[in-house]
């Protein structure tokens, strides 16, 4: 039996913060991960080079049964603090858009430094860890294939159930239910949406297709890139409304965000009477998307110049081009989500402390915890700090 101060299960984002604030104190800390390397998900985020945080996270920016649970462990450690770490290993990097923080090399300078701090604060991490089980009896008793250890203090950073194949499951999940806690519902967030039908069929033709778009789900709306694909509809516009979409509701799909498409078609067709639809839509729009969408919303009149398209017929085109209105079949699930919407039951968990108001001494941390931020780096911030207000407490 190995002693430890505190154990962490869970090598990613929230557990490495949490295991430098921890042994920065002076703590005994030892990392088990069940995979074969630390920080897996942060090596393949932001295309492999790690949207680390964000210059705008604010509490509005997270999802959670309790809006303001996040409020304290953001306050307490905020982007600024991580983008001090960031600098202080001279690791460059670019704000990309909207205020998402990017390396400018690779996701491994994240990886990189959270190891070397962890080497400075003498945490021991151990990959690898298997059948990992845990149990309570004055102190708690975590036994795994990489040996037996206990601790007066453990904490869950083992995340959701996004990407599977990067070793994603529902351990943390167990381990909060084997302790009387309850789970808010899971399900996939930040993720595609698929389609079927006529809809369907039209995103495969125009594979690989983006625009910008507004898009509303649940009354949220975003104006960022939507990407068609063979199965749906992707990019950060999709992606941030698949937070608010549940299944049976409609989506809304903006074409011409911040424009007027009546005012744009009543113009064209005063200064070019003879110019057709496709035409006039084409500057605004990708031409391929143009084609089907003529097909599918005005196919009668595709032909007729402007100047022959009554003014009622060409504001009803520029109301279905301002509001698409669709119903997604279902989203892509886990496999290709980027975050676990759900998990812990905040009201059981102190905000500052991240602790479990059921069993003293197990925390709860990162994505395992019902709080989810959008696309942009808010879900890395929300790792860190959220491993940081543990790893002052344990």
């Amino acid at each position: 039996m190995i002693d430890a101060d505190v154990v962490i299960i869970g090598g990613g984002a929230a557990g490495l913060m949490c295991a430098i604030a921890a042994g920065r104190r002076g703590r005994k800390v030892i990392v088990l991960e069940s995979s074969n390397r630390i920080g897996k998900k942060i090596l393949m985020s932001g295309g492999g080079r790690c949207n680390f945080t964000n210059l705008h996270c604010e509490p509005g920016r997270f999802l959670s049964s309790n809006p303001h649970f996040c409020k304290s462990a953001l306050s307490r450690y905020t982007q600024w603090d991580f983008i001090a770490m960031v600098e202080r290993h001279s690791i460059p990097y670019h704000e990309k858009t909207l205020g998402q923080l990017f390396c400018d090399r690779s996701s491994k300078d994240i990886v990189a430094m959270l190891r070397a701090e962890c080497d400075q604060a003498n945490v021991e991490i151990l990959t690898d860890c298997a059948d990992t089980r845990v149990a309570f009896a004055e102190h708690f008793k975590v036994n795994c294939s990489k040996g037996r250890f206990s601790a007066e203090s453990l904490v869950i950073a083992s995340g959701g159930l996004s990407i599977p194949k990067m070793g994603a499951s529902d351990f943390g999940h167990r381990i909060a239910r084997q302790f009387g806690h309850i789970v808010v519902e899971l399900r996939a967030g930040l993720v595609p949406f698929t389609l079927t039908g006529a809809l369907q069929q039209l995103s495969e033709r125009v594979s690989g297709v983006s625009c910008i778009a507004a898009v509303t789900a649940g009354g949220k709306t975003f104006t960022e890139g939507i990407l068609f694909t063979h199965r749906g509809l992707s990019g950060p516009a999709m992606l941030q409304a698949s937070n608010y979409w549940l299944p049976g509701e409609s989506i809304a799909v903006d074409l011409f965000p911040g424009q007027y498409p009546a005012d744009i078609l009543g113009e064209s067709k005063l200064r070019k009477p003879k110019a057709l639809l496709r035409s006039v839509l084409s500057e605004f729009l990708p031409r391929a998307l143009v084609a089907e969408l003529q097909d599918l919303l005005w196919p009668a009149i595709s032909n007729l110049p402007l100047g022959e398209i009554p003014d009622q017929k060409l504001r009803a085109l520029a109301d279905s081009l301002s509001a698409w209105s669709m119903k997604p079949a279902a989203t892509e699930g886990y496999r290709t989500a980027e975050v676990t919407l759900g998990g812990v039951d905040t009201d059981q968990l102190s905000s500052q402390t991240m602790e479990s108001r059921l069993q003293p001494g197990l925390y709860f941390i990162g994505e395992v915890v019902d709080v989810t931020g959008h696309l942009g780096g808010f879900n890395f911030q929300w790792a860190w700090a959220s491993g940081n207000a543990a790893g002052q407490t344990v």
